[in-house]
């Protein structure tokens, strides 16, 4: 048996607004990133990230956060696709404290992947409700920087 392929999907910028802290809860340190915009580009297609999800996160400990977050993509042409995009996110102590604080962290200091689910209701691409995905992440100060890749 093949291992699978990764076959490039798309690069977005996902621009977010401070972080609104819930706190300690049963589940870990409860905090909300609200999504303001963005831009995506895929092979021969572009688009914008739309104003309205968020990014629900649990940081379960000093070092790990777990991420979950929701939000529609819009192509050039209007075509809209759902994204819910779940996330690890690990680092030290001290790159943890820093994204905590919005300072900028090597992304070298982060592991951080993903695993997003697509869903559309456009005819050109209702081929990603049949795939899966997943990918990497940059945590930046005022944004996330993502990469999505199909799994052949």
């Amino acid at each position: 048996m093949k291992a699978p392929e990764l076959k490039p999907f798309a690069t977005l910028k996902v621009e977010i607004a401070p972080a609104q802290e819930i706190g300690a809860t049963q589940f870990g340190q409860r905090r909300v990133i609200p999504i303001t915009g963005g831009t995506v580009t895929g092979d021969g297609w572009s688009g914008k990230v739309l104003p309205g999800g968020a990014d629900f996160q649990l940081i379960l400990s000093p070092r790990l956060f777990e991420l979950d977050a929701r939000y529609v993509i819009e192509t050039d042409e209007g075509e809209t696709i759902f994204i819910q995009n779940r996330a690890v996110r690990a680092a030290s102590e001290e790159a943890t404290a820093k994204i905590i604080n919005g300072q900028p962290v090597d992304p070298s200091e982060v592991y951080f992947r993903c695993t997003p689910i697509l869903e559309t209701s456009s005819e050109r691409f209702s081929w990603v409700t049949e795939r899966l995905f997943i990918g990497t992440g940059i945590r930046r100060p005022n944004c996330v920087e993502l990469q999505f890749f199909e799994v052949c």
